[in-house]
């Protein structure tokens, strides 16, 4: 049996989200989720979230005569949990053409490592577990965590990004 190598990742630029960058981002998280986003959970807590674009990662190609095209983004947002600050991810987008060639993946760790450098001690998201958790994220570490509205409790989840990080509990709120 001949086993075939597996294709190369494709080559990407990772960096974080600049101002410029955020009409683009914008665009894209409409074209990906469209306006029924906003009666989700996630919408109310960036409603009072503050936004961290040094810890968000956007995914451009690599074509700088043409400024790059972005594939796809990952914003963070500073929050608390039960008094404890932390980091909430999303949206999280990426282009409908460029999905299954790991660029999500590739950016939900990018913005966690950024995230962990920063000291941060957990990300919180609230999305499927077999696809987050393939990047870490468990549905144990968000079962304690209060959304401020309706959620299937099953979605909130949590990846510790610190050894120490230990469990969240509590209500999501303000920094």
């Amino acid at each position: 049996m001949t086993v075939q190598p597996s294709a190369p990742a494709p080559v990407l630029v990772l960096q974080s989200e600049r101002p410029q960058d955020g009409p683009l981002v914008d665009a894209l998280v409409d074209r990906a989720f469209g306006p029924g986003r906003f009666t989700k959970v996630s919408e109310r807590v960036r409603e009072f979230a503050t936004f961290a674009p040094e810890l968000s990662m956007c995914a451009w190609t690599p074509d700088a005569r043409e400024g790059g095209r972005l594939l796809g983004c990952a914003r963070m947002w500073r929050v608390r949990v039960g008094g404890r600050p932390v980091m909430f991810l999303g949206p999280f987008a990426v282009e409908q053409g460029e999905r299954n060639a790991g660029f999500g993946g590739r950016l939900i760790a990018r913005a966690c490592e950024a995230a962990a450098a920063a000291g941060e001690s957990h990300v919180l998201l609230v999305g499927d577990e077999p696809y987050f958790s393939r990047v870490g994220f468990t549905r144990a570490g968000g079962r304690e965590v209060v959304m401020p509205g309706p959620v299937d409790q099953r979605r909130v989840l949590v990846r510790g990004l610190q050894p120490e990080a230990g469990e969240l509990a509590g209500s999501v709120g303000p920094i």
